[in-house]
């Protein structure tokens, strides 16, 4: 394999994979359909194993096609991003800045962030949803500027700005019962069917943990990988949540009701930057405009001391397990 690939080669088969036929590639591309065919049968040849399997006119990726695509589209994302800082550059102008944030963090907090900044938004912006372990790597691979992220987090590549905790909400249908109170007990959520989040070592560890203690077991668990899904699926009659307040507070939908629980189920989030990196002035304008946008949207928030490293593990842990660090 040659040192260099061809970048014609790799977007012809990141568009078959997006499109999923080469019929499609070659419209997304403007290419012809036997030129996206060479291009990817050239780079196929270059890598030395297949990418795609072919049966007449279907096409399916074969499991290093799907593994090489996803370094592939990362790398045509950082060209992108490339091209545009190198006509910012060009224009003398501010570069596009790039954020980093879970779903909940990227839906419910950073637009009211953006919205109350003072300095003007630069031409070009981009906000990447990702799950925290995606965030965490975005940013230590300086992908990323500014990274949001739930806790656990802990790397000695990141500077952690501040960390911020709110507590967790029951989110219930219009006309519940359970609604009619201004807060819900875990004990009422015995029986019921519980939405939740996926991620066991995440927010839904603490949740789990805290049915647990109050003896509490749901008829049923249907595990969600983003808040907002819960909440939509508690509109639809599916069951209660029990998620991050971000969302349910940040993002409102009509057809459910928020209240907050009796017992404070901690949700904790840390903005992070790579260690070491120079902060542009929006970005940093940015982590004090989150910290404000936080303060006015959740009832409850407060910023954690990040010196008391055994109170925040204790928080994202339990208190069984405070001797490890977020």
């Amino acid at each position: 394999m040659d040192d260099v690939l061809d970048i014609r080669q790799l977007e012809a088969f990141a568009a078959v994979m997006s499109a999923g036929s080469i019929t499609g590639a070659a419209r997304l591309t403007g290419r012809s359909q036997p030129a996206v065919t060479r291009l990817v049968q050239e780079l196929e040849a270059e890598l030395g194993y297949k990418l795609l399997e072919r049966s007449g006119p279907r096409i399916s990726p074969t499991p290093k096609g799907v593994r090489f695509h996803q370094e592939a589209e990362r790398v045509l994302v950082s060209l992108q991003q490339l091209q545009a800082r190198a006509s910012a550059i060009g224009r003398d102008a501010p570069g596009p800045i790039e954020i980093a944030a879970i779903s909940a963090l990227a839906a419910g907090l950073v637009p009211a962030a953006l919205a109350h900044l003072p300095a003007a938004l630069p031409a070009e912006m981009h906000l990447h949803s990702l799950s925290a372990e995606q965030v965490v790597q975005a940013v230590l691979s300086r992908r990323a500027e500014l990274g949001l992220t739930s806790l656990p987090v802990d790397h000695p590549g990141l500077e952690t700005h501040w960390v911020g905790e709110a507590p967790c909400v029951a989110v219930l249908p219009e006309g519940d019962a359970l609604a009619e109170a201004p807060s819900v007990s875990l004990a009422a959520l015995a029986g019921r069917r519980l939405l939740t989040v996926a991620n066991p070592f995440r927010l839904r560890r603490r949740v789990e943990q805290a049915l647990a203690h109050a003896g509490v077991q749901p008829s049923g668990i249907m595990a969600m990988n983003a808040s907002l899904t819960a909440l939509l699926a508690v509109r639809a009659g599916l069951g209660l949540a029990v998620i991050e307040p971000v969302t349910a507070y940040g993002v409102p939908v009509q057809g459910v009701v928020v209240r907050p629980l009796d017992v404070a189920i901690p949700f904790l989030w840390g903005v992070v930057t790579p260690l070491g990196q120079p902060l542009a002035p929006l970005v940093a304008s940015l982590i004090g405009a989150l910290r404000n946008a936080a303060a006015m949207l959740l009832p409850g928030f407060h910023l954690c001391d990040l010196a008391d490293r055994t109170a925040i593990a204790a928080a994202v842990y339990g208190p069984e397990n405070a001797g490890a660090c977020p």
